[in-house]
């Protein structure tokens, strides 16, 4: 475990989660950051099977399974209980898939953090709904293939950012994370934790059954996704002050994609065509960090 990352667990060992699950380990870090009095509103996703049903839950802190639109609305109202309560000390985290962050729950997410509910909303993104059969999701990336978007109609629209979707709310913090760089993810759920009123996590979590990916280069992947900018790592104060926390070296993307099995019918023009984007985004980035 790296030297920085607490060293409790909040999971327990023997659940069901896929081997190399990127979701997974993405729980596991920021429940060693959160530490145990946090309460999970869980929307449908993998992680509601993962998580289980009690008194079999894998995880040791509060679960409260509900429908797939409303991580927003029920964290609102969990957290609005705490202080009736007076319980100042529980944090209340929604932990939604893409699925249920993009798209089927974004009208809940973007009405609490409009009206700057007091919470923690984490998207593990696997670039899917990966739960129901590897079906398309806004987040899934330009080239891929799913089972909605099959053979020669692989996805031919950019992938949506999320993360300034949230940041246009003018929320107080908002920031990407990878299961890569355990420190820096550890490092931005501590800050997350400790600012009042609406924060995004946007963490980037492999699945090696959807990618079509071997298990063993989970990490791997999600490192080179950081790499090569496909998947930058920074975050965003109130909106305007931008931090980015990893500058890589120049890293073309084109290894990254022909590891995997979701982009294999991508040709060398398709992948040329994928550079030009990341490095736009990349640019633009940059721009506002004020670091171009």
């Amino acid at each position: 475990m790296p030297l920085n990352v607490p060293e409790q667990d909040y999971m327990y060992p023997g659940h069901v989660a896929c081997p190399g699950c990127g979701a997974a380990i993405a729980m596991r870090f920021f429940l060693k950051a959160m530490g145990g009095k946090t309460i999970i509103v869980l929307p449908a996703c993998c992680w509601s099977i993962i998580a289980g049903a009690y008194p079999q839950m894998s995880l040791k802190v509060p679960v409260i399974h509900t429908a797939f639109e409303t991580g927003g609305s029920v964290a609102s109202g969990v957290r609005a209980a705490l202080d009736i309560k007076g319980d100042t000390e529980t944090t209340v985290v929604t932990w939604a898939g893409d699925g249920g962050t993009f798209d089927i729950g974004f009208q809940a997410l973007s009405g609490a953090v409009e009206r700057n509910e007091n919470f923690i909303y984490v998207c593990y993104d696997n670039e899917a709904y990966m739960n129901t059969g590897i079906q398309r999701s806004s987040s899934t990336p330009y080239g891929a293939w799913t089972t909605t978007t099959p053979g020669r109609s692989w996805k031919r629209m950019r992938k949506k950012n999320i993360v300034e979707t949230l940041v246009a709310h003018r929320i107080p913090y908002a920031a990407t994370a990878s299961i890569a760089f355990p420190e820096d993810l550890v490092r931005k759920v501590e800050k997350a934790k400790d600012i009042k009123g609406s924060r995004f996590l946007h963490f980037y979590t492999t699945c090696p059954t959807g990618w079509r990916i071997p298990s063993e280069i989970s990490i791997k992947i999600a490192r080179m996704a950081v790499q090569n900018n496909i998947f930058p790592l920074y975050e965003v104060e109130n909106g305007v002050k931008y931090t980015i926390n990893y500058k890589p070296k120049e890293f073309p993307v084109r290894e990254y994609f022909k590891l995997q099995g979701r982009f294999k019918h991508l040709t060398d023009d398709d992948l040329a065509e994928i550079q030009e984007m990341v490095n736009e985004d990349w640019e633009l980035l940059l721009k506002k960090a004020g670091d171009k």
